[in-house]
């Protein structure tokens, strides 16, 4: 197994959405042991603390967006901070709300817009994410990131998206929630995207591996956006956007193992967990598993829970 510099980033982003509590997330984590489970893996572990939003002008409480110019201010700040880690090592975001995905693609999208090469990305969710802002209906912005860094629709105050990541080069698997105004959007798009009723019938491992297929091909960058309610609420309680039938423990780890025998994830985010509602905190410790699956821990090696 090859020895990564792994760059703890906490992204305490709480502005993408009304329901609070995703703030908490990046100490969760670090309490789950996400740290001390990655050097056990032979990793080389930095920790850069949590980061804070850029300077942002104050929001109106009557916007049709919800805290639009603090998530613009986490942009900013998440944008900056991943082109800087691309280049000191495999960086990991702990979220923090979606939105938070706006800046790290945006960040990773540059970085690799520098080295020549193309941006590839793997959206692990129930949601696609696809709204923009004229077209979400609750003024969530945890709901458009995929539509911001592939430069679909106006995101005007957000940083200028000099670096679109390509559509086809964009795949999202687990769908499962997605309403009227994104179906349409995602139907008229090149996104390649699995829905739950294809994995039931033909398993999770066939997309996933021809999507890596095609970034190993065009020689890209991989970065992983895991969302918690990517994984059935019922082993994943703490997400306040649950939605039955998820992807099983089981599938999941074999996603992450699948990434990791491919050595292409060049980037990661964790996001969405929000611990005021997980139980005895087996969430925020299922996520730091199936980060180590896709860091190199094997399925012989996985540890016995006890909640």
């Amino acid at each position: 197994m090859a020895t990564e510099t792994c760059i703890l980033i906490g992204a305490p982003v709480d502005s993408g959405k009304r329901r609070r509590g995703c703030l908490m997330g990046p100490d969760a984590y670090r309490t789950a042991g996400i740290a001390e489970t990655l050097a056990e893996l032979g990793h080389r572990v930095i920790d850069r603390g949590n980061l804070s939003p850029a300077p942002h002008d104050p929001d109106r409480p009557d916007h049709p967006l919800h805290a639009v110019n603090e998530t613009i201010g986490w942009t900013k700040s998440l944008s900056a901070a991943a082109e800087a880690a691309m280049a000191e090592g495999l960086p990991i975001f702990l979220g923090g709300d979606h939105s938070l995905s706006a800046g790290t693609e945006l960040g990773a999208a540059n970085f690799a817009a520098a080295e020549g090469r193309p941006q590839f990305v793997l959206w692990l969710d129930a949601h696609s994410d696809f709204h923009t802002m004229e077209s979400s209906d609750s003024g969530n912005l945890h709901g458009t990131p995929v539509a911001y860094f592939t430069g679909h629709g106006r995101f005007e105050g957000f940083p200028e998206v000099a670096n679109p990541v390509p559509q086809e080069n964009v795949c999202i698997i687990g769908l499962r929630s997605v309403d009227a105004a994104e179906r349409a959007a995602l139907q008229s798009s090149r996104i390649h995207r699995h829905d739950m009723r294809e994995i039931d019938e033909h398993g999770i491992a066939r997309p996933l591996a021809a999507f890596l297929k095609r970034v190993a091909e065009a020689g890209g960058r991989l970065h992983v956006s895991l969302d918690v309610d990517f994984l059935d609420p019922d082993v994943a309680p703490a997400v306040g956007t649950t939605v039955p039938g998820g992807a099983t423990v089981r599938e999941a780890h074999l996603v992450m193992e699948m990434l990791h025998d491919s050595a292409l994830v060049t980037s990661m985010d964790l996001v969405e967990l929000n611990p005021f509602l997980d139980t005895r905190g087996r969430t925020a410790k299922l996520m730091v598993d199936l980060a180590a699956s896709a860091l190199g821990r094997r399925i012989f090696d996985r540890v016995t829970r006890s909640y």
